[in-house]
């Protein structure tokens, strides 16, 4: 099988289910935002820094791949939603949001992110994260989304906020307060 198939040089392209639609479709911005997130988190999973939490990061892309497949499907052809992310899956950020907060300072201001590499990428998917959440609740306003979709992208980028300031802690990386 060819990588390359043409049939998007005219500036459409299929969801699943054979449709075509321009490629700046709210649809396809969605996916694509979410495709690009898993991308980000791949590259968060590959720091020696989150070793110990790369089972959790490949679930997370594993839940946004399905994410990613819900908004490619075209809903005339998705029949009852047979795949939907974990049921579970927020709970289980939650869990994780909770444990590395018990070992944080409290937060009181705003930070200004960066001052490590680790770190900045965390950002970055974060703002990815929340860029995805916006396109998703803009196309479930005109075709309905399921709404664990929506709420994990939430849970997640706060998830991605946290792993932020818990990898500064680790690595002794000043966090920069935002005064006015």
């Amino acid at each position: 099988m060819k990588i390359y198939t043409r049939t998007g040089d005219d500036g459409t392209t299929s969801l699943s289910g054979g449709r075509r639609v321009p490629k700046f479709n709210i649809r396809v911005e969605s996916y694509g935002s979410v495709d690009e997130l898993i991308s980000w988190i791949g590259m968060l999973r590959s720091f020696p820094g989150n070793e110990k939490r790369k089972t959790v990061l490949i679930h997370i892309q594993d839940q946004l791949m399905i994410c990613a497949a819900v908004l490619s499907s075209d809903p005339k052809e998705n029949k009852g939603g047979k795949l939907i992310p974990a049921t579970d899956a927020i709970t289980l950020l939650e869990k994780e949001i909770d444990e590395m907060e018990s070992t944080l300072p409290p937060l009181k201001n705003f930070i200004l992110p960066g001052g490590n590499q680790i770190v900045s990428y965390c950002h970055i998917a974060r703002c990815v994260c929340r860029r995805a959440e916006r396109t998703v609740l803009k196309l479930n306003e005109t075709e309905k989304i399921p709404e664990i979709i929506f709420k994990y992208l939430n849970r997640l980028s706060d998830y991605l906020f946290v792993l932020s300031r818990k990898l500064s802690f680790e690595l002794d990386n000043e966090e920069i307060k935002w005064t006015v």
